[in-house]
């Protein structure tokens, strides 16, 4: 056992919030969030009036700004659903690995399914959404598969801090071959480029028909890994004692983990932090049991990105922002203050 693993300091995450303090925070994050959609669809480099966006909330687009209206409105559904997906994937992976730092960009996940679709674009003239999404779930699979791992080797097994280097390491090896594919693909780069900050500018209905049925399955699958997860923080023993199948817990949150990251990326772009600032959160708010955890890392976690999305159009006008960089200015300063805080080295 470390001298990290051996404090006895209490975390704040670990103490159990009364139901009635649940239940009050539970109403203030729905109501953010709805406020939050609705500054979505209102507000953007053209100034709509209320009136406009009610017309096209019922389908009219007869005005410019109800054309634009009726074109924020899928744009906030797949920011929504995106950094649902992606909190979720955090929070389940933050479990299965018990590491704090566990993120899906930290971790390489993110970036080994830019990697594969941009292969896929680049060699095998891939064009259709579900192709993207299929590919992007391979590898986003084989990339955790690979960190976790080269996290495991040497003595220790996969310590946190073993899994975020080796994550580190891997995303910046896969950011480079992403590089060197795109070079000199002149018909690509732009398109390819663009993708890689990360954003939901481009969202179509099309686009989230393509995703929905994989996110579903996704969130299906994290949801029901919420009492395996509560058991694998007693550690793997104490689990297995239980009657936990401890590997396939592992395996099974993980599937529903890498399935959000593959089909958010392959749509979206990877887009960082996200998986790693919500759990965070929503554990100080709701307490530490994966049953509060999950859901709400996924409604906490639509809100900060389409938050993001609004900031970023709005800080720039008439030009916009994308949301990658925005979550990537928020979340770089709480990833370094996490890892400064030694006490939650470990979960």
């Amino acid at each position: 056992m470390t001298v990290l693993e051996h404090r006895a300091e209490p975390d704040v995450a670990v103490v159990r919030r009364p139901a009635r303090a649940r239940l009050a925070w539970l109403v203030v994050v729905f109501a953010v969030l709805l406020v939050v959609m609705v500054a979505s669809v209102a507000i953007g480099s053209r100034t709509v009036s209320w009136s406009e966006v009610w017309a096209a909330l019922g389908g009219a687009q007869d005005t410019l700004g109800e054309a634009a209206v009726s074109k924020r409105i899928p744009r906030t559904l797949l920011a929504v659903l995106v950094g649902a997906a992606l909190a979720l994937a955090g929070a389940v992976m933050q479990g299965v690995t018990r590491n704090p730092l566990a993120d899906p960009g930290i971790l390489g996940v993110n970036m080994g399914a830019s990697l594969a679709v941009v292969v896929g674009i680049a060699y095998y003239q891939l064009s259709s959404p579900t192709s993207f999404i299929w590919v992007a779930i391979a590898g986003s699979t084989a990339a955790a598969v690979f960190v976790y791992t080269v996290g495991s080797l040497g003595r220790g097994g996969a310590t946190p801090l073993k899994l975020a280097l080796a994550g580190a390491a891997t995303s910046a090896a896969f950011a480079s071959l992403v590089s060197a594919v795109v070079l000199g693909r002149n018909d690509i780069a732009g398109g390819v480029t663009s993708w890689q900050i990360g954003g939901v500018g481009g969202a179509t209905y099309e686009k989230l028909g393509y995703m929905l049925p994989f996110l579903a399955v996704g969130f299906v699958i994290c949801m029901l890994s919420a009492r395996g997860l509560n058991s694998l923080a007693l550690g793997d023993e104490l689990a297995a004692g239980l009657g936990q199948n401890v590997a396939l817990t592992r395996a099974v949150a993980a599937l529903g983990a890498v399935i959000l990251c593959g089909a958010s990326t392959a749509i979206a772009g990877p887009i960082a932090f996200v998986g790693l600032v919500v759990p965070h959160a929503v554990r100080l708010i709701f307490g530490a049991d994966h049953r509060w955890v999950l859901p709400m890392s996924a409604v906490v976690g639509a809100t900060l990105l389409t938050a993001g999305d609004v900031v970023g159009r709005v800080i720039a006008r008439p030009q916009e922002i994308d949301v990658g960089i925005i979550t990537a200015l928020l979340g770089a300063p709480v990833f370094i203050y996490i890892v400064r805080r030694q006490k939650v080295r470990e979960l």
